[in-house]
C-alpha cells in the first residue's frame, strides 16, 4: 500500500526517470514488531490531518492519544497547520471543529504537484 502511495506521489515529478531504482518494501510484519525503530512514513502533522479529516471534532487529548504524542505537541502542530491554512477552525460551543483544506499542495518539492486531498484519498 505504501509503495502505491509513493508511486502516486512521484507521478508528475519532472525529475523522475524510468531508470530510477524502485524502493524496496521494508514494512514490518507482526513478527518483526520487536524492532527498536519507531519511525513511520508519514509525519505527525499528516497524522493529525488524517485524524481530523475522519473526525473533525476530535479533542486535543484524543488526537494525542491516537497519534501517540503529547498534547503540547498536538497544540503546536494544530497552530502550524492553521497558520499555513491547511486547517480551518470553527468554534461550536466548547468544541473546535476542524476543516481540512484538501486543495492545499504538499510542501516538499518532490510532492508539490499533489494535494493533501489526493494523499488522503489514497489513504482512505
Amino acid at each position: 500500500m505504501l509503495l502505491h502511495i509513493l508511486r502516486q506521489l512521484r507521478q508528475g515529478n519532472e525529475r523522475h526517470t524510468e531508470n530510477e531504482p524502485q524502493p524496496e518494501n521494508h514494512m514490518s510484519t507482526s513478527s518483526e514488531s520487536t524492532n527498536t525503530s519507531h519511525w513511520t512514513f508519514l509525519t505527525n502533522h499528516f497524522h493529525v490531518i488524517v485524524c481530523l479529516s475522519r473526525e473533525p471534532d476530535l479533542r486535543i487529548r484524543d488526537l494525542a492519544e491516537l497519534i501517540g504524542i503529547t498534547q503540547r505537541a498536538i497544540q503546536r502542530i494544530l497552530a502550524e497547520l492553521v497558520e499555513d491554512k491547511v486547517l480551518r477552525v470553527k468554534k461550536e460551543g466548547r468544541r473546535n471543529i476542524y476543516t481540512v483544506n484538501t486543495r492545499k499542495k504538499l510542501r516538499h518539492p518532490l510532492e508539490s504537484k499533489k494535494t493533501i486531498g489526493e494523499l488522503l484519498e489514497i489513504l482512505s
